[in-house]
Order: structure tokens, then sequence, then C-alpha cells
């Protein structure tokens, strides 16, 4: 059974309500998950991690059995700054005030805008295998749309990717070698993405990738920076350090970087779980 002497609960920030597995004593430290994942992503680090702080391990809204909230034209309800203030919201709810987060994917990209929107909560800030969302766009080629196609794809709107997604989400989702993932894991994330308000919100995510969180970014790239300590690490098997100087561009946006990439794919937490605890325990610890 994974995540012994965890705990499960729901919180209810009074927007939405947040599933939610914590445990482990210490200070707290928030990880967010990815697209198309929930937090049990997290399986193989967040019980080495307890043995030194308090892991807290939601799930995003619109993802795994987190609220799916209607959504507006502007997509708001699915932006970062959305995700962002639910996590504030869980936090202040478990007795935490400042505490350090570290984020995967698009939940790295709700990590940072907290640490943006919020920056005397976040004490120190880990992403993993990304870069902001404004700087991928500004900096997008042929090459960065024929990879991260699903970017476009899932952002057309409503409702040609859920039409097509809900045909078969098994051919789509986690089409490559699925023994990466333990099985227990891997059933919730396939029992959620089954799930067509699920399939909608991750839709939802992606289209406020490309309209609120972008003009977010725009709007703070060169005015605001990330103030407290970062820690990037990303997938040497995977594009980003083949488009990006990945430590540079975030030296652009926060005043103290440092990382590294790491030998294995874009599931980080998943595919070299040793190495990257290793990493956020260097880091959080210090």
């Amino acid at each position: 059974m994974l995540f012994e002497g965890f705990k499960l609960k729901v919180v209810d920030t009074g927007e939405v309500k947040i599933r939610l597995r914590y445990g482990g004593e210490g200070p707290p430290l928030l990880l967010l998950h990815g697209h198309p994942q929930t937090h049990m992503m997290w399986h193989h680090i967040a019980p080495l991690l307890a043995r030194d702080f308090t892991v807290v391990m939601p799930d995003l809204r619109g993802y795994g059995d987190s609220s799916k909230p209607p959504t507006t034209i502007d997509h708001s309800p699915y932006s970062k700054r959305a995700m962002a203030r639910d996590q504030i919201a869980v936090m202040k709810h478990l007795g935490f005030t400042q505490f350090a987060v570290a984020g995967h994917d698009r939940g790295g990209r709700c990590a940072y805008r907290l640490a943006l929107d919020f920056p005397e909560a976040v004490t120190k800030l880990a992403i993993l295998d990304i870069i902001p969302t404004g700087e991928a766009f500004k900096h997008t080629n042929k090459e960065f749309a024929m990879g991260f196609w699903h970017w476009f794809f899932l952002a057309q709107p409503f409702d040609l990717p859920e039409k097509m997604i809900g045909e078969n989400p098994d051919n789509f989702y986690f089409r490559g070698d699925r023994s990466l993932f333990h099985p227990e894991a891997l059933a919730d994330y396939l029992r959620c993405i089954h799930q067509p308000d699920t399939i909608h919100a991750m839709c939802e995510d992606y289209r406020a990738g490309a309209s609120i969180d972008l003009k977010l970014d725009k709007e703070d790239q060169g005015i605001r920076k990330i103030s407290c300590p970062v820690l990037a690490l990303w997938s040497d098997h995977g594009e980003l350090p083949d488009w990006y100087d990945v430590l540079s561009v975030w030296q652009d946006w926060a005043d103290e970087v440092q990382g590294r990439g790491i030998n294995c794919g874009h599931y980080l937490a998943e595919e070299a779980p040793q190495e990257t605890y290793e990493e956020f325990y260097k880091f959080f610890k210090a």
C-alpha cells in the first residue's frame, strides 16, 4: 500500500474542494503534481521527505478528486493564479502560512505563480521539467509545436479536444511505457482521465495556459522576480535542454537559481526517485 502513515482528506477552500494527502514531521513542504496525473505521482519520494518535512500533496483543481469548477470565457477558474490561491488556502487550513513548494509539469506552473503572487508565503521553490509558460510561447517554433503539439490541441475551443479524447482516453493518455508507473498510482491516473469532467478541466487548464496564464507572465516578466531560492531540475532525455539553456531562462525570472538535468525521462519523481529526492533534500534542508 502506498503512502503508509499518511492521511487523506478533503479541504473546502471556499472556491473549490481539494483532495490531499499529508504526513510527516518538520517544516511544511507542498508537492504539486503534473498533467494528467494526481498527487499519487509523489509516492516514491514523499515517504522519504516525510522523515524531515511535513509533506502536503493536493490534487490540483480540475484534476484527481478535486473540484472541477465551471469555466468562464477568459478561463480564469483554471488559471495558475486560481490554482495558487487554492494552495494558500489548503496550507492555511493545515496551519501553515509559510512553506516550501515543489511542482512538476503543470504543478510547476502553479508553483512559480504561487511564488510570484504570494512571495511572503513561499520560502523555497523547486520546479521540475518546465520553463515559464510565457517563455515557452515566446520561443515557439516548428520544433516546439511538433514536440509539444498537445499544448495547442488541448487549448482548442470547446468541445473539439474533449470529444476526441473522450472517444478513447486510454489511447490519448500515457501512450508510452506504462511500466514507468506503480500500478496503484497508474490506476488512480486512469480512473480520473476517464471522467468527462476531468477531461474538460484538463483542457481548460491548457486553454488558461494559452490565454490568461500567458497574459500574467507577460505582465510580470522583467517587472517582478521570484525572490525565494529556486531549484530547477529537468529531464536529460527530454527536449528542454536541447531547446533552451534552462538555468539561464530561470535566472531571468528569479534572483537565486541552481539546478541540473537528471538522467531520466519527463516523470522525474517516478523514473529517478532517489536522485530527485536527494536533490530535494539538499535544497530544502539547507
